[in-house]
C-alpha cells in the first residue's frame, strides 16, 4: 500500500531553496563546467541517444542515476525553438553547454553528492529537440518519442550503458524524472516489476517521480505495480496534470508495504522544483523545491 505524505509548504521560510543550495556549495544556475557528451543505443535498437554525464569528484565507484526531462526537453526555452536535430557530428545551438537551469541543477546536485548523473536527451536524436508546449499530448508528432512505448526503451538503455563504465556501482542505479519524463519513470519501474528479475541482468534499484501524468494515455496500465522503492512529489495545484489521478492510480497500485510514497505539496504548481524566478515567485514551489532537494539524495543514500 502506497505511504502519503503531505507537508504543509505555506509555512515555510521563502528562503530556505537558496539555503539548502548553498550548503550544497552549487547555485541555483549552475557554476560548474558543462557536463560530458555521451553517446549510447536506446534499447530500441535503432536510436543513437545523446547523453550528459555530470561526474562526482574522487576516484572509485559511485553510485549513478538517470535523468528523464519533460514534454519541454532538456534544452533551455532561451535556445530550443529552432533546435531540431541533436547528435553525434550534428551542428546545433542545443547541446552540454545549453541545457536548462532545473537540469544543471540536479545534475549537479546529483554530482556533489557522490553520484554518476546521466542525463539522457530522447528529443533530440529523433529530430525533436525543440521540445512540445502544453496541450500538445495529442500531437501526432509526439508518437515518435511517447512515455510508453519508446521513451522507457531510452532509460533502460541509458541504465546499460551506466553498468558499462567502471566509475559506476552496476547495482545502484537510480532514476529520476520529470512530468513526461516522470510518467516514463513509473513506466520503466512498471516493466521492470513486470518482468521481474529476469530477462534483465541489472535494474534500477529505486526512482523518483517528479509531478507525472497518470491517466491511461501516460501509463502502460492503471494497474499500477512496482517491486523497487519509488518515491512520487506532486503539487495539489499542479495545471498540467492531475495530481488526484495519480495519487489515486499509486493508491491502488500493486507493491510490498512502504515501496511507493507519494508526497502531495500543497499549493505547488507543475514544475516547482524550477529554479527559475517564475516558478520560485510562488512560496509554495519554494518550499517543495527546498524539501526535495534536502530529501532526495538522502532516500536514495538509505537504501540497503
Amino acid at each position: 500500500m502506497p505511504r502519503y505524505s503531505m507537508p504543509d509548504v505555506l509555512v515555510r521560510h521563502a528562503c530556505m531553496a537558496i539555503l539548502g543550495f548553498a550548503a550544497l556549495g552549487i547555485s541555483a544556475v549552475g557554476t560548474a563546467g558543462a557536463p560530458q557528451t555521451v553517446y549510447f543505443p536506446s534499447a530500441d535498437g535503432k536510436t543513437e541517444l545523446v547523453g550528459y554525464v555530470f561526474e562526482p569528484a574522487g576516484g572509485g565507484r559511485h553510485p549513478a542515476i538517470v535523468m528523464l526531462h519533460g514534454r519541454a526537453g532538456p534544452y533551455s526555452s532561451n535556445v530550443n525553438k529552432d533546435c531540431t536535430k541533436v547528435g553525434r557530428g550534428v551542428a546545433s545551438a542545443c547541446g552540454a553547454k545549453t541545457l536548462s537551469k532545473r537540469h544543471v541543477m540536479w545534475g549537479e546536485y546529483w554530482a556533489a553528492h557522490g553520484y554518476v548523473a546521466l542525463h539522457v536527451d530522447s528529443f533530440g536524436p529523433r529530430g525533436r529537440a525543440h521540445g512540445y508546449g502544453r496541450a500538445t499530448h495529442d500531437d501526432p508528432d509526439r508518437d515518435a518519442v511517447n512515455e510508453r512505448t519508446v521513451r522507457p526503451l531510452d532509460a533502460e538503455g541509458a541504465l546499460a550503458f551506466l553498468t558499462q563504465r567502471s566509475d559506476v556501482q552496476p547495482q545502484r542505479i537510480m532514476l529520476q524524472g520529470w512530468s513526461n519524463g516522470a510518467s516514463t519513470t513509473l513506466n520503466v519501474m512498471y516493466r521492470q516489476a513486470e518482468a521481474g528479475q529476469a530477462p534483465a541482468r541489472h535494474r534500477f534499484r529505486a526512482a523518483l517521480a517528479f509531478y507525472p501524468g497518470c491517466g491511461p494515455a501516460a501509463l502502460l496500465s492503471q494497474r499500477y505495480q512496482s517491486d523497487s522503492n519509488l518515491w512520487v512529489f506532486l503539487g495539489s495545484d499542479d495545471e498540467e496534470v492531475s495530481p488526484k489521478v495519480c495519487a489515486d492510480v499509486l493508491k491502488r497500485a500493486s507493491a510490498p508495504r512502504g515501496l511507493i510514497d507519494v508526497t502531495l505539496y500543497n499549493g505547488a504548481t507543475h514544475d516547482f522544483d524550477d529554479p527559475g524566478q517564475s516558478r520560485q515567485s510562488v512560496v509554495a514551489n519554494r518550499a517543495a523545491h527546498d524539501d526535495t532537494l534536502r530529501r532526495s539524495a538522502a532516500l536514495f543514500d538509505a537504501l540497503p
